[in-house]
């Protein structure tokens, strides 16, 4: 029977050939004739001869003239707008033949006219006509899917596991997420799922797929703490095997943040026992690390892949992003050009184009800080994405500026179009930031201030000009700012550390400034920087040794020269001066014009 429905449905999913051979014992369709598409009127000696062609094949395989017919007047139904008769006809033909394609075909038809139940009848027709048929169980586990009737997907989903073989197995496990991801009562379905996979939890051959796909599920139904004891689960199965499955540290990099530090665990232990994981596999944990600003651990990850795997593109850009954050520009123009080097030959995704685009501008930049202004002209010249006009301009500004023309710089940006209130902030903050790190302070507030007027209610502006009047030396307008951001936005954790930290910084409310610091850790806990305020504000309350453990964390998590400049008046204090003055060297080797560490070294008057 497959000959000739394979036959069959080739001519009938052709309009014109379908007419064709309807027609073959009437008069020939004509050019003249207005019922023959103009497209089979054109081609008319080719349809004839496959109409011919489908009928030889419908004879030599035994198929009778009436169901022939039946299958011809279903299809040319359906195409012709008639979708339900049509599928009724092509469903009754197959249940007569019993022919897979035919209940597929039926089943397509329906779907096609968007009829999820009659597309629901004919898969288990089809199943119950052919009940060892994966594919027919298949569409009906589809299909509940589809509808949005989890409770009934049960079935067929242990079905569908059942039926696989024991290397298929696993595999037809991990594929259950993606199954599932379009359903939208996403409890029901971790239920559905969970037991559906009954027996296989307990299963050494299956039992870490079975674990992970159950915490995909329950990490999809909001369920954090659940989910991570399915990880754990998972990978406590997997313990013995020899190459590590990454499901389980896949679930984990998802739910790594301050509440469920165990999951980091899961995602160590997974590429500490696993010689061959995926670079993937180690960038993806070093973002989530980047995330959470654990910059030196993150670029540990990713010096380790670029060791490992020299080729892998995404390492080195990444790489020389985090070298250029901590003022490497040696390291970081080596890596960048390594990406270019890479990237450039190839024909580019768009991904990749992206990736060149912040090559270029993160090499721009590295020219700049050197003061090689023509040099961080040619690489912005190689941009040619319009999407990042602005980044490019900014920094076009910002070597303009940085040569001492400030004028033309602010115009570069102020011609930049605005078409959309995403552009007027972008074009905000690039100007902002150009008048401050030209220490045009006064500028940038005014700026700021036009800005915040205009939208009183934006957090975020109001921050930024609190930071300018702290740089102004009104900390009382500041401190108005930031309580005026807390009230907008009490999770603005940046606020809580800017004020607590000014409050240390003078030396004033010492407790208040505790309380609020630690109000901005509660938020972000391995944030560097506010770790840095804590160490400061305990420094200050004469908790001398305390700091020193909380800075030499905190500066173990990013070397920035700022909290160089706190670490080493702290172990000054503590009389470790030897250790103190290296330190604060480095810190100047860092970025040679910092004034917090150029102010330690003159203050303390270390010697260097």
């Amino acid at each position: 029977m497959a000959s000739w429905v394979s036959s069959f449905l080739l001519v009938t999913a052709l309009p014109a050939v379908a007419q064709a051979q309807a027609q073959r014992q009437t008069t020939p369709p004509t050019a003249a004739d207005p019922s023959v598409p103009a497209a089979a009127s054109l081609s008319e000696p080719a349809t004839l001869q496959e109409a011919k062609a489908a009928e030889v094949a419908a004879q030599s395989s035994g198929l009778d003239s009436p169901l022939l017919y039946q299958l011809l007047v279903g299809e040319i139904t359906a195409q012709a707008g008639d979708a339900a008769s049509g599928f009724a006809l092509i469903l009754d033909a197959a249940r007569k033949s019993n022919d897979a394609e035919l209940y597929k075909r039926a089943t397509d038809i329906a779907l096609q006219s968007r009829s999820g139940d009659a597309a629901l009848q004919a898969a288990r027709a089809w199943r119950q006509a052919q009940p060892v048929s994966r594919e027919a169980n298949r569409y009906v586990l589809q299909i509940l899917i589809a509808l949005n009737r989890i409770a009934e997907s049960a079935e067929p989903l242990k079905a569908e596991i059942n039926r696989a073989s024991d290397v298929e197995r696993p595999l037809v496990i991990a594929a259950i997420a993606r199954t599932y991801e379009r359903a939208s009562d996403k409890k029901l379905v971790a239920q559905t799922v969970e037991s559906a996979l009954t027996d296989y939890l307990s299963n050494p051959t299956t039992a870490s797929a079975a674990w992970t796909a159950v915490g995909r599920m329950r990490l999809a139904a909001g369920d954090a703490n659940a989910a991570l004891a399915a990880a754990q689960r998972a990978q406590a199965m997997d313990i013995k095997s020899q190459a590590p499955a990454e499901g389980p540290a896949l679930v984990a990099l998802e739910l790594i943040d301050a509440k469920l530090p165990a999951a980091e665990a899961i995602v160590k232990r997974y590429l500490d026992d696993n010689a061959t994981a995926l670079p993937e596999m180690r960038m993806s944990y070093a973002r989530v690390l980047i995330d959470a600003q654990r910059y030196s651990e993150a670029s540990a990850q990713v010096q380790q892949v670029s060791r490992e795997h020299p080729s892998f593109e995404q390492s080195w850009l990444v790489l020389g992003a985090l070298q250029l954050q901590d003022s490497q520009l040696s390291q970081a123009r080596a890596s960048l050009e390594r990406y270019v080097a890479l990237v450039e030959p190839l024909l580019g995704s768009d991904e990749r184009k992206r990736g060149l685009d912040q090559a270029y501008l993160s090499l721009s930049q590295v020219a700049e800080k050197r003061k090689d202004y023509s040099v961080a002209e040619s690489w912005l010249a190689k941009i040619e994405n319009a999407g990042g006009l602005i980044q490019v301009q900014a920094r076009r500004a910002s070597i303009l500026a940085s040569q001492g023309k400030l004028g033309e710089g602010r115009t570069l940006i102020a011609q930049l179009p605005e078409r959309t209130p995403e552009d007027a902030r972008a074009k905000l903050g690039a100007e902002v930031s150009l008048l401050r790190d030209v220490k045009q302070y006064q500028l940038a507030f005014d700026l700021m201030a036009r800005a915040t007027a205009q939208n009183p209610d934006d957090a975020e502006l109001i921050y930024d000009q609190a930071m300018l009047a702290e740089k102004l030396g009104n900390l009382l307008e500041m401190e108005k700012l930031l309580q005026r951001v807390i009230t907008l936005k009490p999770d603005y954790h940046h606020a809580y550390n800017a004020l607590g930290y000014s409050l240390a910084e003078r030396n004033l409310r010492l407790p208040e400034a505790k309380t609020l610091i630690e109000k901005a850790l509660a938020f972000a806990p391995t944030d560097p920087f506010i770790q840095d305020s804590l160490g400061w504000v305990e420094f200050r309350l004469g908790n001398v040794a305390k700091a020193a453990q909380i800075f030499k964390a905190a500066f173990s998590a990013k070397q920035d020269p700022e909290i160089a400049a706190h670490y080493g008046e702290v172990l000054w204090v503590l009389g470790q001066r030897a250790e103190a003055a290296a330190l604060l060297k480095q810190a100047l080797l860092l970025n040679p014009d910092n004034e917090s560490v150029r102010d330690t070294v003159k203050r303390l008057r270390v010697p260097l």
